[in-house]
């Protein structure tokens, strides 16, 4: 632990040297933005280096309207609905999947999607919608259970696809003026499954800094070093410090599931609005599994809820701290938005880890 502490306290050194400017790193990951508060590093950052979060919490990103199609799902008589537990927290315009289980709809929750599956296995009088969220690190699994139900043909299973894929989000970002972002900590997770290519545009294009980093202290720490030193040296790149988990070919397989049962579409992503080819769409072999198509239902634009601020804490614009809501309207317990929601959520690891206490690097 000694020998950790000193190694961290030589890179929050370095970066004081290497940060002669300011400069604005958005780390991208939801776990990343836990692992940052839980662990107290932003005590270790130099003044001159503003560390926001991005839109890399799954439930965060989706958008108002699936939140209160998946809702509706749940109300039709015969129906099941299954998905991640932090869904059904989220609030929808008028209620939520929690609120909706309350009254005797049938909303459960599973751990994957082949448990999903299963349950269609097991109850062939029900049509099961599995309500699937997440970026290309769950995109394949759904992907999978979507092959082993058309081959095994289970008609009772459908899918309420709200997969969104990583980097066009980030063009979106890079592209925005008023974030004016010079670097980002990129998701260690999703590049496990992408690699390091999908990302080149970003240095190439926008001048953005560009590490992939693990999710210990001083993995992280060593991500903000490598980043820092890019920008002084003034040659952006896309540099991998996570080599353990992330291939710079990242992981085929995996992608050509994906590519089987999903063609790029459209999806529209909470703060930043509606993003070309930035979700998965399921190809017309396997449409009879769309829930939409199937029972149905649309999606609508619909607003958020009066006041919350999430979807600008997710364009990295506004700290969890800024929204007039935080910690009294909006808290664990009841919250306004997912950001507060999600575990993932930069509201919520705030509120937990940055409501006091003291300074673990100063103990």
């Amino acid at each position: 632990m000694n020998d950790t502490r000193q190694r961290i306290a030589l890179l929050s050194k370095a970066l004081d040297l290497l940060t002669d400017r300011p400069i604005k790193v958005m780390e991208v990951c939801g776990t990343h933005t836990v692992s940052i508060f839980r662990q107290g590093l932003r005590s270790l950052l130099p003044p001159s280096l503003k560390l926001v979060s991005g839109p890399g919490c799954p439930v965060c990103v989706t958008d108002q309207g699936e939140i209160d199609a998946a809702v509706s799902l749940a109300g039709i008589n015969g129906v099941t609905v299954a998905t991640y537990g932090d869904m059904l927290r989220v609030p929808g315009s008028g209620s939520s999947l929690m609120n909706e289980r309350a009254r005797g709809r049938d909303v459960r929750i599973v751990t994957s999607a082949d448990q999903a599956l299963e349950i269609a296995r097991n109850e062939k009088t029900r049509l099961i919608v599995f309500v699937a969220v997440g970026f290309e690190t769950t995109a394949p699994s759904t992907a999978s259970v979507i092959l082993d139900a058309h081959r095994d043909r289970i008609s009772n299973f459908t899918v309420l696809d709200l997969h969104k894929a990583v980097p066009p989000a980030l063009e979106a970002l890079a592209s925005d003026a008023d974030i004016d972002l010079d670097a980002l900590l990129l998701p260690g997770h999703v590049s496990v499954i992408l690699g390091l290519s999908p990302y080149g545009f970003l240095p190439e294009r926008y001048g953005i800094a560009c590490a992939v980093a693990g999710f210990e202290a001083e993995e992280i720490m060593l991500g903000l070093v490598e980043v820092a030193r890019q920008i002084k040296e003034g040659r952006p790149r896309v540099a991998s410090l996570y080599g353990q988990a992330v291939r710079a070919e990242g992981n085929p397989f995996a992608r050509s599931l994906v590519d089987r049962v999903f063609e790029p579409g459209d999806s529209s992503w909470r703060g930043l609005g509606e993003i070309p080819l930035s979700g998965y769409a399921l190809r017309e072999e396997y449409s009879s599994m769309d829930a939409l198509k199937r029972l149905d239902i649309s999606i609508r634009r619909t607003p958020p809820p009066d006041g919350c601020s999430c979807g600008e804490v997710l364009r990295g614009v506004m700290t969890p701290r800024e929204c007039p809501l935080f910690g009294n309207l909006c808290n664990p317990s009841h919250p306004v938005g997912p950001c507060m929601v999600s575990g993932e959520g930069s509201c919520a690891a705030h509120f937990r880890f940055s409501a006091g206490g003291d300074d673990p690097w100063k103990r």
